[in-house]
């Protein structure tokens, strides 16, 4: 069964830093797309950023230059690095990945498997 588990998430100040990290199991997602999203309350699940198995990325431009996403084979995981938070940074943010090419900044009806969420709340 194909699992993914996020972690990292909690409170900071803006300005502050976090990293969150996802870990596959019952699957090898090495050749996947896989992707950050994150939702607010009262807001649709948007799309943060996505690394194809090349290694490629692609962000939203709401956090270009202050987000990273990047991936470990080995550990069939995937990280998020968030700086420079905000408070509109505030959601609830999942990772996702699929058995395809990534295409541009990832849409939620691209992927089918989907972790439970972990909480990011940033305070001004």
């Amino acid at each position: 069964q194909q699992q993914l588990a996020e972690s990292g998430g909690g409170s900071v100040q803006a300005g502050g830093s976090l990293t969150l990290t996802c870990v596959a199991s019952g699957y090898t997602y090495s050749t996947y797309c896989r992707a950050w999203f994150r939702q607010a309350p009262g807001k649709e699940r948007e799309g943060v950023a996505s690394i194809d198995g090349d290694g490629k990325t692609t962000y939203a431009d709401s956090v270009k230059g202050r987000f990273t996403i990047s991936k470990d084979n080995a550990k069939n995981s995937l990280s998020l690095q968030m700086n420079s938070l905000k408070p509109e940074d505030t959601a609830m943010y999942y990772c996702a990945a699929d058995h395809k090419y990534c295409s541009g900044v990832p849409q939620s009806p691209d992927f089918r498997y989907w972790g439970q969420g972990t909480q990011v709340t940033v305070s001004s």
